[in-house]
C-alpha cells in the first residue's frame, strides 16, 4: 500500500462460532419480516396438501438434492459477487481477488488482496445479500413463489457473517481503508494519521 506511514493499521476480526449463532438466531427476523407477509400475502393460494408428510416422503430424494444444489451453486455465487463487486473498486481488478475453500470447515471464501475505501469494502460486502437475499425474498412476495421466498431467507441468514463485518466497522472514518484479511473472519483497517 502506498503511504502506508500515514496510516495506523488494525485488525478486527469477528468469532466465528458467534457468527455462526448470529446466523442462526438471524432466522427469526428474517421469517417475521418475509414469512408472515407472504402468509398473509399467499395464504389463500399455500396447498397444504402438498406439505402433508406422504408428499414430502415422497419427494424426498429429489427435495434434498435440489437443496443441496441451490445451496453449493448459492454459496459459490455468494463469494463471486463478493469479489466482483471488489474488483470493481480494487486498482489491480480481478487480479487482486483470490477465491479458496478452508477446507477443515468446508467453507469457500472470497479475498481482496489490497485495501478498498470503507464505503467500498461495505458495498462488496454486502451485496450478496441483497442479490441472492433481499431480492428473490422481496420478488416471492410479488409473485407467491414460495420456492424464491425459502431461497431468499436462506441467503441472507448466510449473510450473518457480512452483516457482522459491517457491524464491526460501523464507527470508522469515510478515509479508512480496508483490507480484508487473508486467513481469519475478518480485516485489517488502515486509519488515517491526522498530520500535525
Amino acid at each position: 500500500m502506498e503511504n502506508q506511514e500515514k496510516y495506523k493499521k488494525e485488525k478486527v476480526t469477528i468469532d466465528i462460532i458467534f457468527a455462526n449463532i448470529f446466523a442462526f438466531l438471524l432466522l427469526i427476523p428474517t421469517i417475521l419480516l418475509f414469512g408472515l407477509p407472504y402468509y398473509l400475502i399467499w395464504q389463500h393460494d399455500i396447498q397444504f396438501k402438498d406439505l402433508s408428510l406422504h408428499s414430502f416422503i415422497e419427494n424426498y430424494w429429489i427435495m434434498l438434492l435440489a437443496s443441496i444444489f441451490v445451496f453449493i451453486i448459492g454459496t459459490v455465487a455468494h463469494e463471486l459477487i463478493h469479489g466482483v463487486v471488489w474488483a470493481c473498486y480494487a486498482k489491480s481488478g480481478l487480479k487482486s481477488i483470490k477465491f479458496g475453500v478452508i477446507w477443515k470447515m468446508i467453507t469457500p471464501y472470497c479475498h481482496c488482496k489490497e485495501p478498498l475505501k470503507l464505503k467500498q469494502y461495505i458495498i462488496g460486502a454486502i451485496m450478496p445479500a441483497i442479490i441472492l437475499g433481499f431480492i428473490p425474498a422481496i420478488l416471492a412476495l410479488v409473485v407467491g413463489n414460495i420456492a424464491l421466498l425459502i431461497f431468499g431467507v436462506f441467503f441472507i441468514i448466510a449473510a450473518g457473517g457480512d452483516f457482522l463485518m459491517i457491524h464491526a466497522l460501523r464507527k470508522e472514518k469515510k478515509n479508512t481503508l480496508v483490507e480484508d484479511h487473508p486467513s481469519e473472519a475478518g480485516c485489517y483497517v488502515y486509519r488515517f494519521v491526522e498530520q500535525i
